[in-house]
């Protein structure tokens, strides 16, 4: 079964249609890859974007939160910059364009997660506090993409470039994975860091 990509919401799909559609929106985008493009471009496969907030020592699930819709953004044969959108009061907006190397990370750890031959909803999670962002692999794939908490089950595939001692590409069950994360963000891992 391959990964079961969520639907976006209409208005933020809308709304990167509409920036990459708008010469000024791309003259403005700090992607020269994006801007040098001639011909058509699209934006393909949406993924809620996560952050994991209250990660904590005792057991204590964390908590995740919905920040932003990302979109890859092809020009033809690869993808080559994201696009974001943002909820604001008025509903899902677009945010900016980006490029660098969580794109082809991202890419690389989706084309992956399909060799797997096990039915996911694909999803990015981000930890802040560790410079890192993750392909999460969620196996409830009707879910709503905007609610769950990481299930001890579901993979997580830390992208490329990773905090060091944590394997790029590497696809982890989160209660494997999560553990090292909570070690290195607990107040005492990061008192004993210092001394």
């Amino acid at each position: 079964m391959p990964l079961q990509f969520p639907p976006a919401p209409a208005p933020a799909l809308r709304s990167v249609l509409a920036a990459l559609g708008s010469p000024s929106a791309l003259n403005e985008a700090h992607t020269p890859a994006l801007r040098a493009l001639q011909g058509p471009v699209t934006a393909e496969l949406p993924l809620p974007v996560h952050v994991l907030d209250r990660v904590v020592a005792g057991g204590r699930p964390p908590r995740t939160r919905l920040t932003a819709w990302r979109f890859l953004i092809r020009g033809g044969d690869r993808f080559v910059a994201a696009a974001d959108t943002r909820l604001t009061p008025d509903g899902w907006a677009f945010s900016h364009f980006f490029e660098g190397p969580y794109v082809a990370a991202t890419e690389r750890a989706l084309r992956q997660a399909e060799s797997l031959g096990t039915g996911y909803q694909p999803r990015l999670l981000s930890v802040p506090e560790l410079y890192m962002l993750t392909l999460w692999l969620h196996g409830a794939v009707g879910a709503s993409p905007a609610a769950g908490l990481p299930a001890a089950a579901d993979l997580l595939v830390p992208l490329a470039p990773a905090p060091p001692g944590i394997a790029a590409f590497r696809p982890h069950p989160v209660s494997e994975l999560l553990p090292v994360m909570t070690h290195r963000l607990t107040p005492t891992a990061l008192a004993g860091e210092a001394a």
